[in-house]
C-alpha cells in the first residue's frame, strides 16, 4: 500500500502526518505518535508508516526544543525535558482539533510514544478520556516516581538544584497516571519496557501494571536496554489494529 507522507505546520507546531495515499482525504481513526528525548519526529517515522499501512492516520509531532524548534539544553537539570513534555500536553488539542476541523477523523483517537513520549502518552491519559487507545514504549507512568528518581540522583552527584523543585513541577502530579489511574475510565492500554533500560527504570512500568493489571492492559518486558527495535514496533502496530 502506498502512503503519503505530508509536512505540515500547526501554528507553532511542526508535523510529519503520514496516510494511505489513496485515503488522504478520507475521515480515518487519528493516532498521535511522539518521539523521545533529543531525537525528532523522523525517528519514529517507521513506527509511523507501519501504523498508516493498517489504515491509520498517524501524526507525528516534533516536541518543544527538538527537531526543527530545536533550542539549547537548559543547564538546570531537567528543566528543558519537562518543559518539553508539558508543552506536548499543551499542544495535544491543538493537534487533533486542527484535523477534527479538516473532516479527516472519523472520531477515533490514539496516542502512542517513546521514552520521552510515552511519558507524554501516559501523561495525556489523566486528562483526555476521548483518548480510546494509547501505547507506552519505553516510558514511565508516573511522572512522580521519575522526579524522585532523578532528584535523588542529583543529590547524590552533589549536582546543584532548585530547593523548590517540586513547586516548579507541581502540574506533574496532576498528569501522573499512577495516581490517578483507579479514577480514570479504563481504555486498551500498552506497554513496553526493557528490563535493563538505563535511562528510565523498568521498576516503574512493572510497579504500575502490578498494581492495575486488568485485562485492558497489554505489558511487554523484553531483555533489552533502552531501544526500540522492528519487532517492537510490530507488536505496537498490532495492538493499534486490533484495539483502535
Amino acid at each position: 500500500m502506498k502512503l503519503a507522507l505530508r509536512k505540515r505546520q500547526i501554528g507553532a507546531i511542526p508535523v510529519l502526518e503520514v496516510v494511505q495515499e489513496d485515503r488522504v482525504y478520507a475521515p480515518l481513526p487519528l493516532i498521535v505518535y511522539y518521539h523521545g528525548w533529543q531525537t525528532t519526529k523522523e525517528l519514529v517515522l517507521t513506527q509511523g508508516r507501519k501504523l498508516a499501512q493498517q489504515g491509520f492516520r498517524v501524526v507525528l509531532p516534533d516536541a518543544q526544543n527538538h527537531g526543527q524548534r530545536q533550542a539549547p539544553i537548559s543547564s538546570i537539570p531537567s528543566l528543558t525535558f519537562f518543559q518539553s513534555i508539558h508543552t506536548n500536553l499543551f499542544e495535544f488539542e491543538t493537534v487533533v482539533d486542527y484535523f477534527n476541523q479538516l473532516g479527516l477523523t472519523n472520531g477515533r483517537l490514539g496516542v502512542g510514544g517513546v521514552s520521552m513520549g510515552g511519558m507524554t502518552t501516559c501523561a495525556l491519559l489523566t486528562q483526555h478520556p476521548e483518548i480510546n487507545v494509547a501505547a507506552c514504549i519505553m516510558g514511565s507512568p508516573s511522572l512522580i516516581d521519575y522526579r524522585q528518581e532523578l532528584e535523588k540522583s542529583l543529590k547524590d552527584r552533589g549536582i546543584s538544584f532548585p530547593r523548590d523543585y517540586k513547586y516548579l513541577t507541581s502540574w506533574i502530579d496532576h498528569y501522573d497516571l499512577a495516581s490517578h489511574y483507579t479514577n480514570l475510565p479504563k481504555r486498551p492500554l500498552f506497554f513496553w519496557h526493557g528490563l535493563y533500560d538505563e535511562k528510565i527504570s523498568f521498576a516503574q512500568t512493572d510497579r504500575f501494571v502490578r498494581a492495575n493489571l486488568g485485562p485492558e492492559i497489554t505489558f511487554h518486558a523484553a531483555n533489552e536496554r533502552h531501544m526500540v527495535k522492528v519487532p517492537t514496533m510490530d507488536q505496537v502496530t498490532e495492538f493499534f489494529k486490533t484495539h483502535l
